[in-house]
C-alpha cells in the first residue's frame, strides 16, 4: 500500500464533506468498492441528511464506472438496506450515512452480499485498491446501468413481523413512544408497533437532515423529552433511535432511560427460555450483567472488540443467533445478524407480552451494576500515547483488545477506548459498588484530562 492512511473505522468510514473529503474522493470510493466486489448488482441507500444524495449519487458513479448495474434504495434505515441485500440478488451494498455523528458528518458504509458489512480484512483490500488506484475502470460500452428498488423497507418491516410472535404481542395492547430521532426509523419502527397491536405515539418523527429534535444520537441524556412523554402518556415504554436506526435504547414506564446493555440482556433471558442455547455475542465495552445472566442457564458469552462489524462477524463464526451492544445495538440471526433498532423494539415488546409485568420490574430483576459513560475531546494523533502512558502507570490487570480495560478487582473495571468515529477518547466504568463506580471514573477521568491538557 503507497499510503498507509486507514480509511475504515469502527463503524465504515465518516467525515465531513468538503471539509476532510470531496465528491472526488467518495466517486474513488465507488470505483474502489466496485472493484472490490465480485457480483455485479449493487444496491445503494442512504439516510437524511443535507449531504446523501449528492454522496449516494458519486459513488454509484464511481460504481457504475467499474461496470457495476446500481440500484437505487433512495432513504431506508441501514438494516432495512442490509437486509435486502441478504434477501435479493445483489452482490452487495453501500450505505450512505454517519449515524449517530452530528449532522454536519456523512460516511460510507460497506455492505457484503451476506448482508454484513463487510470484515476487517476486506476493509483493508479495499483501501488498498483506493490508495494504490487499483481501480477495474470500464470503456464506455461496459458502464453499469441504474434503476430503483421501492420496496426495502416494505420487505424490512414484513421480515421483522415475521420474526415475532405477533399475536402475543398484540394481546398485550402495550402503549409505545417512539422516538426516532428525525432519523430513518421513522420510515418503519412505527409501522413495525401499530402492527403488533400497540398504541403508537411518536415524538421527532418526520426526517429533518440537522436532527433538531434532539441530536441524532440516543442516549439518557438527550431522551429526556421522550423520558417525559412517556409518564405523561402512561406508556409502557419508549424508545429512541439513531439517525440510520441501527440502534435503539429504551424508557421504562417511569421515564427511566437505560443502555443496551439492559435491554440486550433482557431479549437474551427471554430468547434462552424459549430455547435458545447458542453462545451471545456482545463486545469488551459491555456489563457483566449479561454473564451473571447466562452463566445461570449455562449460555456461553463471547466478547469482541468495540463495533458491530466485529460482533456481526463473530456471530457467523459461532454460528450465533443473538449478540448487541451497550449502545443499543441489537443483533438477531433469524431476522439478519446486524444490528437493528426496530428488530429490538420488537423483541423488548416480545419480552413484556410474555406476562403483565412492567418493564421496570423486568429490569429491576436484572443484576445489580453500576455505569457511567464520558467522553474527553482530543486530537486523533494523541489518543494512542495517551492510552500507552495510562498503562504503564498501572499494576492492575489489564486488556489491551480494544483500547484499554482496566480491572480494578473481580466486579469493578474502566474501559479507556478512543472513537472509530470521531476525534474522542470515550470512557466507561462499571461496578457493583457505587462508591466504588465513583472512585474509579474520578482516577480515570482526572488521568484522562492531565494527560490531554499536557499534549494539546
Amino acid at each position: 500500500m503507497t499510503d498507509t492512511h486507514k480509511l475504515f473505522g469502527t463503524n465504515g468510514i465518516r467525515f465531513i464533506p468538503g471539509d476532510e473529503f470531496d465528491l472526488d474522493f467518495v466517486i474513488k470510493m465507488g470505483l474502489s468498492t466496485g472493484s472490490f466486489f465480485q457480483g455485479n448488482n449493487i444496491i445503494v441507500g442512504y439516510d437524511g441528511r443535507i449531504s446523501s444524495p449528492s454522496l449516494a449519487k458519486a459513488i454509484s458513479a464511481g460504481l457504475m464506472e467499474s461496470g457495476k448495474n446500481v440500484t437505487s434504495a433512495g432513504i431506508v434505515p441501514t438494516p432495512a438496506l442490509q437486509l435486502t441485500v441478504k434477501n435479493s440478488f445483489y452482490d452487495g451494498g453501500i450505505m450512505i450515512t454517519a449515524s449517530h455523528n452530528p449532522p454536519e458528518y456523512n460516511g460510507i458504509k460497506v455492505i457484503s452480499s451476506t448482508g454484513l458489512e463487510i470484515s476487517r480484512d476486506e476493509e483493508t483490500i479495499v483501501e488498498g485498491i483506493y490508495f494504490n488506484q487499483k481501480y477495474s475502470r470500464q470503456d464506455w460500452k461496459s458502464v453499469g446501468t441504474m434503476n430503483s428498488n421501492t420496496s426495502v423497507i416494505v420487505d424490512y418491516i414484513s421480515s421483522i413481523l415475521k420474526n415475532v410472535d405477533i399475536e402475543s404481542v398484540k394481546k398485550r395492547k402495550l402503549k409505545i413512544v417512539i422516538d426516532s430521532g428525525n432519523g430513518t426509523q421513522s420510515l418503519s419502527a412505527p409501522f413495525v408497533a401499530e402492527s403488533l397491536g400497540c398504541e403508537v405515539l411518536t415524538i421527532n418523527s418526520h426526517i429533518d437532515s440537522n436532527f433538531s429534535g434532539r441530536g441524532g444520537e440516543p442516549t439518557p441524556k438527550t431522551l429526556d423529552m421522550l423520558s417525559k412523554y412517556v409518564v405523561e402518556n402512561q406508556a409502557d415504554i419508549g424508545v429512541g433511535y439513531d439517525g440510520d436506526g441501527d440502534r435503539s435504547i429504551f424508557c421504562d414506564e417511569n421515564g427511566v432511560v437505560f443502555w443496551g446493555d439492559k435491554s440486550g440482556t433482557l431479549v437474551a433471558k427471554h430468547l434462552i427460555q424459549k430455547g435458545m442455547k447458542t453462545p451471545i455475542i456482545t463486545t469488551i465495552a459491555t456489563s457483566q450483567i449479561i454473564d451473571k445472566m447466562a452463566s445461570d442457564y449455562n449460555v456461553d458469552v463471547y466478547r469482541t472488540k468495540v463495533g458491530s462489524v466485529d460482533v456481526s462477524h463473530k456471530m457467523q463464526e459461532l454460528d450465533s443467533k443473538f449478540g448487541f451492544e451497550e449502545n443499543g445495538g441489537c443483533l438477531y440471526t433469524p431476522h439478519i445478524e446486524v444490528r437493528d433498532g426496530a428488530m429490538g423494539t420488537a423483541l423488548l415488546l416480545e419480552v413484556l407480552s410474555t406476562d403483565t409485568r412492567s418493564l421496570s420490574t423486568h429490569v429491576e430483576d436484572l443484576p445489580k451494576f453500576y455505569q457511567s459513560k464520558t467522553k474527553f475531546s482530543c486530537p486523533v494523533e494523541f489518543r494512542t500515547s495517551i492510552l500507552d502512558y495510562i498503562h504503564s502507570q498501572l499494576d492492575e490487570k489489564s486488556d489491551r483488545t480494544d483500547g484499554l480495560k482496566i480491572w480494578w478487582n473481580d466486579t469493578s473495571w474502566s474501559l479507556i477506548r478512543s472513537s472509530g468515529t470521531e476525534p474522542i477518547i470515550r470512557l466507561f466504568n462499571e461496578s457493583d459498588d457505587e462508591s466504588e463506580l465513583e472512585n474509579i471514573n474520578r482516577r480515570c477521568s482526572t488521568l484522562l484530562e492531565e494527560q490531554i491538557k499536557k499534549l494539546i
